[in-house]
């Protein structure tokens, strides 16, 4: 076990800053997010970690149930919920085409994401960003959030570019209505 971790095993960011929490991002949680490569509480393979740790960085295969009618575009925000800061890490924000459907392995990929996907910053970066917990600090959870919304996301008060704007930034200004939302939590430890 590492020092670091150690050090820091009671040290997590916890649920209270998620998207999921946010006032703005409210609704009835009447979808359904699944992957065929983990289920809810279920570890994350290797290939969908960080480079850093020996992974492929590979974004998971993502399918979710019927959407609410009137959804115009959705919302995915993949957070670390257990990373040792005072907010939760944020790995990946996207904007998706209601028509897309689902997300084959990859698709958030910044370079080259998949059909219907438009990718945003992160804390990290833009695009998917895997899991690289600090070592010995314990098992982290990494929740997918996906937010059916009415209308599809502004730039942050008409300035801002949402491509530009930082997660913290932009996720409290999403002020469509949500319709329905989901999500699913994968672990991985070090």
């Amino acid at each position: 076990m590492s020092l670091l971790g150690r050090l820091l095993k009671n040290r997590r960011a916890g649920e209270t800053h998620m998207a999921w929490n946010l006032p703005n991002l409210q609704g009835p949680d009447q979808l359904t997010l699944t992957s065929q490569e983990f289920g809810d509480g279920d570890p994350l393979s290797l290939k969908h970690c960080a480079k850093q740790i020996r992974g492929d960085d590979l974004s998971p295969e993502l399918t979710w149930s019927a959407l609410p009618p009137g959804t115009a575009q959705l919302l995915l925000v993949v957070e670390d919920i257990d990373v040792p800061m005072s907010k939760p890490a944020v790995h990946c924000v996207a904007l998706i085409d209601p028509a897309t459907g689902h997300l084959e392995p990859g698709a958030l990929a910044a370079r080259q994401p998949g059909p219907g996907v438009r990718i945003l910053r992160s804390t990290i970066g833009r695009g998917y960003h895997g899991p690289a917990p600090v070592k010995g600090h314990g098992p982290h959870r990494y929740v997918f959030e996906l937010f059916a919304l009415a209308a599809p996301v502004a730039d942050i008060s008409g300035t801002t570019p949402v491509d530009r704007a930082r997660p913290r930034a932009f996720l409290p200004t999403v002020s469509a209505p949500v319709l329905g939302r989901g999500r699913l939590t994968g672990v991985y430890e070090r």
